[in-house]
């Protein structure tokens, strides 16, 4: 007696579908998972005859087989529980095999029969509704599974429930979409005293997806600033929000099946492993750039960062993904993000205070900022000093724009973008046009064209800052509502860009 069921191995944020087979044959009893199973699929034996013998079903005195197919793809995680144990009840006759066969089921089984939540519930229901099945997957994972609204999907408490909904004697209700969870009232820009140029910059990098780079001195107010960047970005559009939580579902970090419209902004600790930032370890799991897709990747004290971790990001910088290849696995993760970082100019943090500089000065600036490498500083479009702010400033009242305000005023050029690339492949903000379209969307007048060949002859602008220039100017010009890139557009968006250049 034979049986199929059906359930997903990821890949990335991608779910394959996987054949459950399930035979019963003559011979000595025993319980064999074969396909490539790990750890946690191998022990599927144990808890799915634990939880039939709380049920009353004794298995068989015949030899239990189950193959994953196919063979030579990995399982990984104990969702293949669920659809094992409905691929033996379907070979026992106790569940029509047609029913069975109709779904794509993953969870974990207790001892007594009841489901455990599962990761990656989001992504195996997008493989089954390519398949044109219904997902069956624990009840607390059934909220972040509906959101996909492609096809059906239904929870269940327990394997009796599964039982009961797959006979025909009880129906189980089809899941609802979890609660998008509400935006938090984050911090207010108007409560950092000065560092206008900084909040300036702010504005520019939310409004275009712009990398920005700041150093000053400690206490400055960088990681303040930074804290209050994800208050101006727009909240997630329904695609980057699906796109994002695919990532999250896997990492286990979506609760209760609610799905946030606010923008990840990850600040991993510059002691992070080159697995914890770019993915990997065991099974191949996204990193912090992958969790930080569509949202900010702050890093702060970012020349204390590994020289191997950081050199990690030009790839994924320029391209939008990672790939993480590793021994028994190659995977590809989503990682369009904008990158902030914080430094101090130097290891004592006081280059610029003749009174509080070590005697190293001027070269102690010269080494630790070496420590960020030509082409790493390259990608960054914006770069800013922040000064110290004086303590007499301190006690002065709140000044400068709102949240709100600067919000809105990054929220319409992110419309202006939007319909500017609206039907080009990978093109959403300006920090991603190239080619042609940048030349078409973003040349200059004939002052702003003289100023930037002059700057670029002085200062031996590489190609890739020439064109970051354009990027950053054509931002600048949605935040002023014009057509075309002028002179001023320009001027400020080299401003930016020649911090820490010397004339060559």
């Amino acid at each position: 007696m034979t049986a199929l069921a059906y359930t997903v191995a990821f890949e990335g944020v991608d779910a394959r579908l996987v054949e459950v087979q399930c035979a019963l044959s003559p011979g000595m009893p025993g319980f064999a998972i074969v396909g490539l199973p790990d750890k946690a699929v191998s022990e599927a034996r144990d808890r799915v005859r634990s939880a039939l013998s709380a049920l009353s079903v004794a298995l068989p005195s015949k030899r239990i087989t189950v193959n994953l197919s196919p063979a030579d793809l990995p399982k990984e995680g104990s969702h293949f529980d669920l659809p094992i144990a409905l691929a033996l009840l379907a070979a026992l006759e106790i569940l029509p095999h047609d029913m069975v066969e109709g779904m794509v089921a993953l969870g974990e089984l207790s001892l007594d029969g009841s489901l455990v939540p599962v990761i990656g519930a989001l992504p195996a229901a997008m493989a089954a509704a390519e398949a044109d099945r219904a997902l069956l997957c624990p009840r607390a994972s059934g909220a972040e599974a509906a959101w996909v609204g492609a096809t059906q999907v239904i929870g269940a408490e327990s394997l009796s429930d599964v039982i009961r909904h797959l006979s025909g004697q009880t129906q189980l209700t089809p899941a609802e979409p979890g609660e998008v969870a509400p935006l938090p009232a984050g911090r207010d820009l108007a409560e950092v005293k000065g560092q206008e140029r900084a909040k300036r910059a702010l504005e520019i990098a939310a409004a275009g997806r712009h990398h920005l780079l700041l150093v000053g001195t400690p206490g400055s107010g960088k990681s303040m600033l930074a804290a209050r960047l994800p208050g101006i970005l727009p909240p997630l559009t329904a695609r980057e929000a699906l796109e994002t939580s695919m990532i999250h579902s896997l990492a286990g970090l979506l609760d209760e099946g609610g799905i946030s419209r606010q923008r990840p902004f990850r600040e991993p600790h510059h002691t992070a492993s080159m697995p914890a930032i770019v993915g990997g370890g065991r099974g191949a799991k996204p990193g912090e750039i992958s969790l930080a897709h569509n949202g900010v990747l702050f890093l702060d004290e970012f020349p204390e960062f590994p020289r191997a971790v950081l050199e990690t990001l030009r790839q994924p910088i320029e391209t939008g993904e990672v790939m993480v290849a590793r021994a028994n696995a190659h995977v590809r993760y989503p990682c369009r993000f904008m990158l902030v970082a914080a430094a101090n100019p130097c290891r004592c943090g006081y280059l610029p205070d003749p009174a509080r500089a070590c005697p190293r000065v001027p070269q102690c600036g010269d080494e630790y900022m070496a420590r960020i490498s030509g082409p790493l500083m390259d990608r960054f479009d914006l770069r800013v000093d922040v000064p110290p702010v004086a303590y007499t400033d301190l006690d002065l009242p709140a000044s400068g724009e709102r949240t709100a305000t600067v919000a809105a005023r990054v929220a319409a050029a992110r419309d202006l973008q939007a319909a500017r690339y609206d039907g080009l492949a990978g093109m959403r903000q300006n920090a991603d046009a190239e080619g042609d379209v940048l030349a078409r969307v973003a040349t200059p007048d004939e002052a702003g064209r003289a100023l930037l060949a002059r700057v670029a002859e002085r200062f031996g602008l590489s190609a890739r800052g020439y064109h970051r220039v354009l990027r950053v100017a054509r931002t600048i010009a949605d935040l002023d509502g014009s057509e075309q890139v002028g002179k001023a557009h320009l001027a400020e968006a080299v401003s930016f860009r020649l911090v820490g250049l010397k004339e060559g």
